[in-house]
Parts: structure tokens; sequence; C-alpha cells
């Protein structure tokens, strides 16, 4: 029996050509499950090794029940040592010192995390590609179809189909002029049934806008 074209429920999305999964290369949302976290179908993450938790290595200072949240959109590729810090992972900073003794002695944690400030969810849209080791800071918004460079630190928010780069992160161009942007978002492929999707993986995967308005129609 062939096997489905795309298949959101397989832990391993790749077959190598011995009929063996490639085990480095997980759909994240078969992997994860945090009630902190969302994982669109088809975003995977593929690494050099297998990690024990892999919400752990993803964003290591989320803890269940946080008052973030990091929600990834669907079709996203996230390579290998790409990292979210989450809010919880803040200091508070309007004093003189950021050590937080409240942290070790439960007598003074009470408003502490008051203190600490930026608590945005970060947020990534639909097909983005997250270089090798990039690095997201709290509170990020990344917008559908961006690139994010291998080591780049995102501090800010991040428009739909840019590339960033460098640290601090910043938007060295946008991938398709304003015009285009706005006919992608309009067309959505991501949000199209996998039977859609297959028939037009040409038009996706190429540049000709046309095309794929009429693979939408």
């Amino acid at each position: 029996m062939p096997r489905p074209f795309l298949d959101a429920s397989a832990r391993h999305p790749i077959i190598l050509p011995d009929g063996s999964p490639h085990t480095g290369t997980v759909h994240l949302n078969q992997v994860i499950d945090h009630p902190n976290i969302t994982i669109g179908d088809h975003s995977y993450y593929s690494g050099f090794d297998a990690p024990g938790d892999y919400a752990a290595a993803l964003a290591p200072y989320l803890y269940p029940g946080a008052p973030e949240q990091l929600a990834i959109g669907r079709f996203c590729q996230i390579a290998h040592g790409v990292r979210f810090i989450t809010s919880s992972a803040n200091h508070a900073m309007d004093g003189f010192s950021t050590y937080p003794f409240a942290v070790f002695n439960p007598d003074l944690i009470g408003g502490y995390a008051a203190q600490i400030g930026n608590r945005r969810d970060t947020v990534v849209g639909n097909d983005v590609w997250f270089g090798f080791e990039s690095l997201i800071m709290p509170g990020v918004r990344i917008g559908h179809g961006a690139i994010i460079a291998a080591r780049a630190v995102v501090t800010a928010d991040v428009p739909d189909y840019a590339i960033v780069g460098g640290n601090p992160g910043r938007v060295i161009r946008r991938r398709y002029p304003e015009d285009i942007v706005e006919r992608l978002l309009d067309i959505a492929w991501w949000d199209w049934d996998l039977e859609r999707i297959g028939r037009n993986v040409d038009a996706i995967t190429g540049g000709d806008i046309a095309a794929l308005e009429r693979g939408a129609g």
C-alpha cells in the first residue's frame, strides 16, 4: 500500500530508501505534549540527535502552567539547536539588581512574577524556516513565510515573508514585493486540505503567483 502524500500523524515523516525512518526528523506535535505549547500539523524539527524531551529542548524555560504560551503554525521547518527563550526566563529589571532573590524564598515570591514584565506569548506563523541554532527571544511574533537565518538572535517581531539574520536580528530583505505578499496571505495555502496541496506542490514551491492563485480557485 503506498504511503500517503503527507502524514501528519507520523512521528518520523521522512522515510529513507531502505524503508527505515529518519529518526532525527520528527513532527513536533507528535512528540510534544505540553499545556503551554501548540504546534500545527506538519511542522517538524530535524536535528543531529534526539532529545529526551523535545519541549524542554525547544523552549527550555517554558514550564507547565507558565503565564505565557508558545504557538507555532503549520508547515514550519525547525533546524538543529533552535531555541525559544520565553517570557518566564526574564528577570525583573526595574531595580538596581536583577538577582532573583524571590525565587529562592517562598516568603518573597508574591509579586515577583508581576515585576518580570513582557508576558507576551511567542507566536510563529505558518511556513516559517528556522535555521541552525537560531534563537527567538521572549514575546516575539514571527510572520508567515519568514526565514530566520542560522544563529540569528530574533529580538523583535518579524514581518510576513521577511528574511532575518544577525545578532541582534534585523530584516535583511523581504522575500517578495508587498503586493505579492498580500496575494500569498490571501491564498494561505497552508490551510488547504492535503489533496489540494498535493495537486499544487509545483505551484507552492515555485515562483509563479498566478499559477498558485489558479490552484486556490
